[in-house]
C-alpha cells in the first residue's frame, strides 16, 4: 500500500465515523433529554416528549408524545438517526426497529446507571470525553456532599412520589432500588422504606405511623410538576398536620415539592442530594 492509498483509507474511515454520528436526536424521556443537553448536544435534539421541561429550550421542541404514549408516526416524521429511550413494558425498541429506526436503549434506576447512560449517549455521539468530564464533575460533587453532612445525626426520611390528591391515602415511597435511595443515603439520611425491594412500594398510612420518620418530604400528587403553586404546597403540608404523633411533624420537618430534580434521574441529581441535605439539616420549625 503506497503512502497515499494510506491516506485515502484513513480518510474514508474518518468520513464514515462522521457520518454514523447521529445529527437528528428523538428522546423519548426527560432524563434523556436532561442527559442530551448537559453533554452539548442540544443542537442535535429533534423531538422531545411533552413532559420534557428543562432546560427551557427543550420545551419548545417537537413533541413525539410522552413516555407511557410515544406517537411512532411523530417519531418517523422528524427523520432521526437515533432515537434514545428508557426501557419498559411496552416493547418500543421493537417497534422503532420495525420501522428502520436506530434505537439505543437506557436504564438508568441507579446512580451508576446515570453514569453509564451519559457515558453511552456520549460515545454514540462521538463525543465520549464530555461524558468523562460530566460524570468526573457529578461524582466529585456528590462526594462533596457525602463529606459535609457525614458528621451530621442521620435522621430518618420518607420520600412520597405518589398519593391519592387532598388525602394521605394511596401512598408511593421511595425504595431500596431507587437511585433517590442513594441520594438521601449520601445526603446525610436514613431512608425508612430502604428494606422495601421495590424501588417504588405502595405503603399505608398505618406503616407511616409505625416508622415514625423524622423527615417527610411529600411530592405525592405534585408530579405534574408544571403550575404547582405554593397554596397547594402549604396544603400538603397541612394534611400531615393533622398528625403531630409523626416525629416529621411535631419538629417542622415536613415538606412538600414539587420539582423535577427530584423525579428526573440525571446531572440534577446532584441538585436534588442537596436539597435533601438541606431538609435533614433543617433546624425544627423551619
Amino acid at each position: 500500500m503506497t503512502f497515499a492509498t494510506g491516506c485515502l483509507a484513513v480518510l474514508v474511515l474518518l468520513a464514515a465515523a462522521l457520518c454514523a454520528q447521529p445529527r437528528r436526536i428523538v428522546s423519548t424521556a426527560p432524563s434523556i433529554t436532561e442527559m442530551l443537553f448537559a453533554l452539548g448536544l442540544g443542537e442535535r435534539v429533534a423531538g422531545v416528549t411533552t413532559f420534557c421541561h428543562y432546560p427551557p429550550e427543550a420545551a419548545r421542541l417537537p413533541k413525539i408524545g410522552s413516555f407511557i404514549q410515544p406517537n411512532l408516526e411523530a417519531i418517523a416524521a422528524l427523520g432521526p438517526d437515533l432515537v434514545i429511550i428508557l426501557k419498559n413494558p411496552i416493547e418500543l425498541a421493537q417497534k422503532l426497529e420495525t420501522l428502520r429506526q436506530r434505537v439505543l436503549e437506557m436504564d438508568h434506576e441507579t446512580i451508576d446507571g446515570i453514569y453509564g447512560s451519559l457515558e453511552r449517549i456520549a460515545a454514540a455521539a462521538g463525543t465520549p470525553e464530555r461524558a468523562r468530564a460530566l460524570n468526573g464533575s457529578l461524582r466529585a460533587q456528590l462526594d462533596e456532599i457525602r463529606r459535609r453532612t457525614a458528621a451530621r445525626p442521620r435522621r430518618r426520611m420518607v420520600f412520597l412520589v405518589g398519593r391519592t390528591p387532598g388525602t394521605l391515602q394511596g401512598l408511593v415511597a421511595v425504595g431500596r432500588a431507587s437511585y433517590l435511595n442513594q441520594l438521601i443515603e449520601i445526603a446525610g439520611g436514613e431512608n425508612i422504606f430502604r428494606d422495601a425491594v421495590a424501588p417504588y412500594p405502595k405503603v399505608g398510612f398505618e406503616e407511616m405511623l409505625a416508622r415514625n420518620p423524622e423527615v417527610i418530604v411529600d411530592m405525592g400528587d405534585m408530579a405534574q410538576t408544571v403550575g404547582v403553586t405554593e397554596r397547594h404546597k402549604r396544603e400538603v403540608v397541612a394534611l400531615w398536620n393533622r398528625y403531630p404523633a409523626l416525629a416529621a411533624v411535631r419538629q417542622g420537618r415536613v415538606f412538600a415539592v414539587a420539582s423535577d430534580i427530584f423525579v428526573v434521574p440525571g446531572p440534577r441529581m446532584v441538585d436534588a442530594a442537596r436539597e435533601f441535605a438541606r431538609m435533614l439539616g433543617a433546624e425544627a420549625g423551619r
